[in-house]
């Protein structure tokens, strides 16, 4: 596919006269392009329910959801993947990301990087890829490809594999399991897909993640019960979290929350479930970590 013919590339009907508007105007430009955001993510809704069915199934099965991603893509990838170990306390291997160029390409650009399919390919590989992972190639255009690549051995190892795009129709989206392609318009600047169509892919792997590790059990009423309280901030929130679910003291919940060397849960069902910290250990073991039926069977 011709770059010049992606939507992503169009010129923006409504920046023409970018240059010669003034500051508020170029503001209020850009705020009502990113408006218009929203709804493209709620037409591809039902495309992201089965992703995160398909995420949750295999993690389940101890597999991994890996991103793959150049540039920005590669970037929002990390944002998403290095937020699930102190938020939901994910083994390191479990959310990761692959990103053209290496981890130094996050912080300088490395354009070149994302030309190489056969890169992508080999980076992958080092993963040994199996049948329980995921494997979600974000790509603006739907053409890069690196991220091609990477998807290319994926799918070949039996992981279940998902196209990121902005584009209908994508060339990466003809060779995966599932494309979500979410058709956000041109962009404000021509070309510059940092702007709309990245912030409608973080979005996006922020509800995947986010959802994913909701039904994973990480998650009680709206609370991060899993949360890694390893600073003075996280410690506090740990703390108020058990204050809001038990309805005790600050005090009470910092004196728990020490008996279990920070962890919330267990903190959770000793005071819910009136047991020790070695009963409220199995009743999460026995109910694989969901606090509620935890909370049951530490009062059965």
């Amino acid at each position: 596919m011709e770059l010049s013919s992606l939507t992503t590339e169009q010129r923006n009907p409504n920046s023409m006269n970018l240059d010669k508007q003034n500051t508020y105007d170029i503001l209020k430009t850009i705020h009502q392009e990113d408006a218009k955001i929203h709804q493209a993510i709620e037409t591809v809704l039902p495309v992201i329910d089965q992703v995160v069915e398909a995420i949750y199934q295999r993690l389940l099965r101890g597999g991994r959801l890996i991103y793959v991603g150049a540039g920005t893509s590669g970037r929002l990838g990390y944002l998403d993947s290095s937020e699930c170990q102190p938020t939901f306390m994910t083994p390191p291997e479990m959310v990761q990301t692959i990103m053209a160029g290496g981890v130094d390409a996050f912080f300088q650009a490395s354009e070149g990087s994302e030309d190489q399919e056969s890169q992508g390919k080999e980076d992958i590989a080092v993963k040994e890829i199996n049948p329980s992972d995921v494997v979600i190639g974000i790509t603006a255009s739907g053409r890069t490809p690196y991220p091609i690549g990477a998807v290319k051995h994926a799918k070949e190892q039996g992981a279940f594999t998902v196209a990121l795009t902005c584009n209908e129709g994508s060339e990466i989206g003809q060779l995966t399991d599932q494309t979500l392609d979410v058709v956000v318009g041109p962009e404000v600047l021509t070309g510059s897909t940092r702007m709309k169509a990245a912030t409608a892919h973080k979005m996006i792997l922020n509800m995947i993640s986010t959802t994913t590790m909701v039904k994973l059990g990480k998650v009680y009423e709206n609370l991060m019960v899993d949360v890694q309280a390893n600073n003075v901030k996280l410690r506090d929130r740990a703390k108020r979290i058990i204050m809001d679910i038990a309805e005790v003291t600050y005090e009470v919940a910092e004196e728990t929350l020490a008996k279990t060397n920070n962890h919330v849960k267990p903190a959770i069902v000793m005071l819910k479930g009136g047991v020790d910290y070695e009963t409220a250990n199995q009743a999460l073991d026995e109910s694989d970590g969901y606090v509620r039926e935890a909370i049951k069977l530490a009062k059965q």
